[in-house]
């Protein structure tokens, strides 16, 4: 069992207001982090109810956590199939050509964020560049465009 990385303070002890006690790695696990105590597949389900930017936050929480979130492909697939409501061609692209869950999100949340935002109409009165600096953008194919172009007809 991997020990907790103790150069980073747990989210957990954080809320709880209690100072964390220095372990070596022959003491017992930290009370204040869930995943040292619990099972590892109930850790996966915790896990897998946070968002995508919550998810990679957590995963750089500590190396077990690290371990548990990059080692589990349910919580991966379960983020990467509300990326495919958006971008559903793209995901089923990517996961027929072999990619992971994983690498099939990171790749896909970018896009879907930009695509979910101009299929809304959030872009439908910009008059120049200008408006758009500051703004994540991400290259879109033709046919992501046309879906766009289709939408901003049919307003």
């Amino acid at each position: 069992m991997m020990q907790h990385d103790l150069s980073r303070t747990s989210p957990v002890s954080l809320i709880s207001k209690q100072r964390p006690s220095p372990v070596s790695p022959h003491d017992a696990p930290d009370p204040h982090n869930f995943a040292e105590t619990l099972p590892t597949e109930m850790s996966v389900r915790i896990f897998g109810e946070l968002d995508a930017e919550s998810l990679c936050s957590a995963a750089q929480t500590c190396k077990l956590w690290h371990h548990i979130i990059e080692g589990s492909d349910q919580v991966w697939r379960r983020q990467c199939l509300l990326v495919r409501a958006v971008c559903q061609r793209e995901v089923d692209t990517d996961r027929r050509h072999g990619l992971s869950w994983k690498v099939t999100l990171v790749k896909n949340y970018p896009r879907s964020c930009v695509k979910s935002a101009w299929l809304s109409g959030s872009f439908s009165h910009v008059r120049s560049a200008a408006e758009l600096i500051g703004r994540i953008m991400t290259p879109l194919d033709a046919e992501t465009w046309g879906e766009i172009l289709q939408a901003e007809l049919d307003r």
